[in-house]
């Protein structure tokens, strides 16, 4: 119940271990069949991001967010799901809370991002030879596409919690 979205980090790095760790918390999650249907890129070194952000910003031209959409995130995850089973998606979905809660429970922060995987996969130029070389570089296989990123870092703000809506769950009674 403490988790938050964080979009402010402190200027300090997670360590490999505790990213490794995280990860095995991801694909340690529950998935249909056993599939594991889901590709993983993580990014932690500061001169790769800043590239992926400036190739990001070249290509969507017209969108200001494009250059700091990781909101500071010290290492980036992308994730891809195998478009070939209808169940990756969910499956994609399990892998990435596991990793934001396993990371919370060690004092690393997180937020799920969206906009990256338009700004990568869609560009508003799709010729543009710097967003290609993002793409060769994560390497996803042939038949996955990213998803998802989650941002990682340690947090250097403490957002309260925004108000739920109870009625979205309800008791099914016979």
């Amino acid at each position: 119940m403490s988790r938050r979205s964080i979009r402010k980090y402190k200027a300090v790095t997670v360590g490999r271990d505790t990213l490794e760790q995280i990860l095995q918390a991801g694909i340690n999650a529950p998935n249909g069949m056993n599939k594991q249907s889901w590709e993983i890129r993580v990014v932690d070194n500061p001169v790769l991001l800043e590239s992926i952000k400036d190739a990001m910003a070249e290509a969507n031209p017209g969108n200001r967010m494009a250059r700091d959409c990781f909101r500071g995130a010290p290492v980036v995850v992308f994730i891809a799901n195998d478009t070939n089973y209808d169940f990756s998606p969910i499956d994609c979905g399990l892998l990435a809370g596991n990793m934001i809660l396993s990371a919370w429970s060690m004092g690393v922060g997180s937020v799920c991002l969206g906009s990256p995987v338009r700004f990568i996969a869609s560009p508003e130029d799709p010729s543009c030879a710097a967003i290609k070389t993002v793409q060769q570089k994560l390497g996803f296989s042939n038949g996955y596409e990213m998803i998802i990123c989650i941002g990682f870092g340690y947090a250097d703000e403490s957002p309260k919690a925004k108000p739920r809506n109870e009625s979205k769950y309800r008791f099914v009674e016979l």
